[in-house]
């Protein structure tokens, strides 16, 4: 197992360095592989996240293809790595330690409940935080990159998430730009870097999410024929892109929130299967599968640890969640208020392939092939792609 990189390694410091070159300020130190000096010169800074894109997977499949000819680094992502944990990173520039942003499931105590923290619904179904009466804005409480530096600042989004109460509350002063599909992507993209007039020369910053390549690996995993396709697609895409966009002085970086891992029926640990460690839970299963944060009742600590450790010893580590955070797994300096409430007391680290899940009485069970969020090279290790036009 790896561990995220915080100093200088990570995509916490690849947003620090892009801060600073838009005129802005970090607290984070800056990427070692790639200081802030070398992106400020560029007229137009474009980062490109691919959600799902393993640094070892991309080296693997496609060695001779331009994003491995323009990988000038490998990064970590954060903990867990997954990306409800690192898009907020790639939005605000903060690691989870600061975001509070911790799985697919986040409790969050001032709501009450378990909830799905991008779709921004409770686990259990009902309305998104708006329809509730909720300000995301002001429950998430986190400064957006567009309000960090001071050029312009545009967000190409997919159109059915775009304006979903997460992604507009990490907005900021920034702009947002929908497209449906690969090509629409690039295609308004670079309609925004070529401008006109004055807006040509004006300096930007322009962050690209496409989201396919993980649900592909989810649905049919990272060895499959369709996640090769459409690493080709999304490659010849760029080459497209990179053509279309010459000679308006961009820095193309290209990066991902996690890589995956594949999985069999087998890898599964099932909670269903061991009702004396679910009884001594509070709340759900929270944060991922590989991953899991537990809520214990008072006074079962040490029957659940002792479960653990006796009948899924050779499956799975139990580990304080205290410790995770201590020794820094979920970022360095400063913590955002509510971060113990939000890993639980105990988080669940399966080993080898292996996820842990429980499905409540609601949930119709599912299986997913490729998973993330753990400590693996497979889904802790991004690479870092640099391209210029």
């Amino acid at each position: 197992m790896g561990t995220p990189d915080y100093l200088g390694g990570g995509i916490v410091n690849l947003m620090s360095s892009l801060i600073q070159a838009r005129g802005g300020r970090s607290d984070s130190p800056g990427l070692c592989d790639l200081p802030s000096d070398a992106l400020a010169q560029a007229t137009n800074l474009v980062l490109l996240v691919i959600d799902g894109l393993g640094a070892d997977w991309l080296a693997a499949r496609s060695p001779d293809g331009i994003l491995s000819r323009a990988r000038c680094a490998t990064l970590t992502s954060v903990f867990p790595s997954t990306t409800a944990a690192a898009i907020p990173t790639f939005l605000t520039g903060d690691a989870p330690l600061q975001h509070g942003l911790t799985g697919w499931h986040t409790y969050l105590g001032e709501l009450g409940c378990v909830m799905t923290v991008l779709p921004g619904t409770p686990r259990f179904g009902g309305v998104s935080y708006r329809q509730a009466g909720i300000d995301p804005t002001k429950l998430f409480g986190s400064i957006p990159i567009a309000d960090r530096i001071t050029t312009r600042s545009i967000l190409v989004s997919p159109a059915h998430i775009a304006r979903s109460d997460f992604n507009l509350a990490h907005l900021g002063r920034g702009e947002l730009v929908t497209f449906k599909g690969l090509q629409d992507m690039f295609r308004r993209a670079a309609r925004v870097l070529r401008g006109w007039g004055r807006h040509a020369r004006e300096r930007k910053y322009l962050y690209l999410y496409w989201p396919r390549l993980d649900a592909i690996g989810h649905e049919q995993g990272m060895e499959s024929r369709g996640a090769l396709a459409h690493l080709r697609e999304i490659e010849q895409a760029i080459e497209l892109f990179m053509h279309e966009i010459a000679g308006t002085d961009s820095l193309v970086l290209v990066s991902a929130d996690h890589g995956q891992l594949d999985t069999q029926a087998s890898d599964v640990i099932d909670l269903a299967d061991h009702p004396e460690l679910a009884d001594c839970m509070l709340l759900p299963l929270c944060g991922e599968p590989r991953a899991a944060f537990c809520y214990v009742k008072a006074g079962r600590a040490e029957a659940f640890t002792r479960y653990c450790r006796d009948i899924l010893t050779d499956r799975l580590d139990v580990i304080p969640s205290a410790q995770l955070v201590e020794e820094g797994l979920l970022g360095l300096g400063r913590r955002h208020p509510r971060i113990m409430e939000r890993v639980g007391d105990f988080c669940l680290m399966p080993r080898g392939r292996g996820i842990v899940r429980q499905w409540l009485p609601f949930e119709q069970p599912h299986r997913q092939v490729g998973v993330h969020g753990g400590l693996s090279d497979a889904e802790l290790r991004v690479p870092l792609c640099l391209l210029r036009a």
